[in-house]
């Protein structure tokens, strides 16, 4: 199976992650090989079974690269925040175009084509998605096994609270933090949490995220949602109208 890896507008940490599965890429190899990865190698190709794609599109160049990359591919598997939901990138698009270029480049911003961050199912139709900021090595590992035995992979649809329950986490609120999780896809076994941190949405939103039911857990906290709505804004900018 050939497998291409490409990145956007991105830090490209999510394809560093991919580097990072060691062990468990190396035993993947007979079964799968990398055609084109530019963290990884000079080599390139002109067709891909898997198009793995890092981060969001947010120049106009990178709409006809995209299409390109989807003219090729059998599957176009978008990985990270970025390219899943647009992610920190589209924090730019609360701004006008003209705006940002005039206070990022100055006198030269005519010289840059950027245009409002959208994810890649924004541009071209995709097969599946790996979600998270960075993806999570073992997610990543168990989407290409599942896809090597012809099988859809499993997308986690509950909540990331119910793998915070499972890690036996205290749950943020109850020491007045804000937190994601209610609405947040999981699949990262509650990591920030468990860690220490809260859930800041990475993931994106559930396929039918109980908006109310996360209301009264704001209220129960005394808390509002202009309180959670910063933290909302950091990956999930395009989604914002659900909490209107």
């Amino acid at each position: 199976m050939k497998v291409a890896v490409f990145d956007l507008t991105c830090c490209e940490g999510c394809e560093l992650q991919i580097l990072n599965c060691e062990e468990e890429l190396l035993d993947l190899t007979s079964a799968i090989e990398f055609v084109e990865f530019r963290e990884a190698m000079s080599e390139t190709d002109d067709h891909y079974d898997i198009a793995f794609i890092d981060g969001s599109c947010s120049q106009e160049s990178e709409i006809i690269r995209l299409r390109q990359i989807r003219e090729r591919s059998t599957m176009v598997i978008p990985i990270g925040s970025c390219a899943c939901i647009g992610g920190i990138n589209s924090l730019k698009n609360t701004y006008s175009m003209p705006e940002l270029l005039k206070a990022d480049y100055g006198r030269f911003s005519d010289s840059f084509n950027s245009i409002p961050a959208v994810p890649v199912k924004s541009v071209i139709p995709i097969d599946y998605f790996i979600p998270g900021c960075p993806i999570v090595r073992k997610e990543f590992i168990r989407v290409v096994q599942e896809l090597l035995a012809g099988r859809v992979p499993y997308q986690p649809s509950d909540p990331v609270c119910a793998e915070c329950k499972l890690a036996t986490n205290v749950c943020v609120f109850e020491r007045g933090v804000t937190c994601l999780g209610p609405v947040t896809r999981g699949g990262c076994e509650a990591t920030c949490v468990t860690n220490g941190a809260v859930c800041w949405g990475c993931r994106g939103l559930i396929d039918e995220p109980n908006i109310y039911a996360e209301k009264l857990i704001l209220e129960k906290a005394s808390l509002s949602v202009d309180d959670i709505m910063a933290k909302f804004h950091l990956f999930n900018t395009g989604q914002e109208d659900l909490w209107q």
